[in-house]
């Protein structure tokens, strides 16, 4: 499990986290936890015509989360909020149904694909996308 679930792309990912801190000022935050492991990531947002204009975030996450969170904080700038909301389903979709796994800018989210085989660590992978989600809904 080890070699495979953790493997140098993810180690790699998870050593270099962009934009980390609290956004001054953010338009939303949101906070989400895995109750299995205790990992956390918080982000902040700035929305502008459903375009993310400004993004930070804190993450306190194993190894799966961070690498997650720091695929996040590299690409979402200049993202629509339907883009990501797609991203979330297809993330859920690689990891639970051995869906395809993202392409084009988040096309570094393929290395968390063997996590589908463990499905306790799902949901420290999916912490990023579920706090941004968090903050989409409120300009719905």
């Amino acid at each position: 499990m080890i070699d495979n679930l953790y493997n140098t792309s993810i180690l790699s990912l998870a050593s270099n986290i962009p934009r980390l801190g609290v956004l001054k000022n953010p338009d939303a935050s949101a906070t989400a936890v895995s109750k299995l492991c205790g990992s956390k990531v918080t982000v902040y947002l700035n929305i502008k015509d459903s375009c993310v204009i400004d993004f930070s975030h804190e993450v306190k996450a194993c190894s799966l989360g961070q690498a997650a969170s720091s695929v996040m904080a590299s690409n979402i700038i200049g993202s629509h909020s339907d883009e990501l909301i797609n991203l979330k389903t297809t993330m859920m979709e690689m990891l639970r149904h051995d869906g395809t796994p993202p392409q084009g800018k988040w096309n570094d989210l393929k290395f968390l694909q063997p996590a589908k085989d463990y499905k306790g660590r799902h949901a420290s992978v999916m912490l990023t996308f579920d706090a941004v989600e968090e903050c989409l809904v409120h300009f719905k």
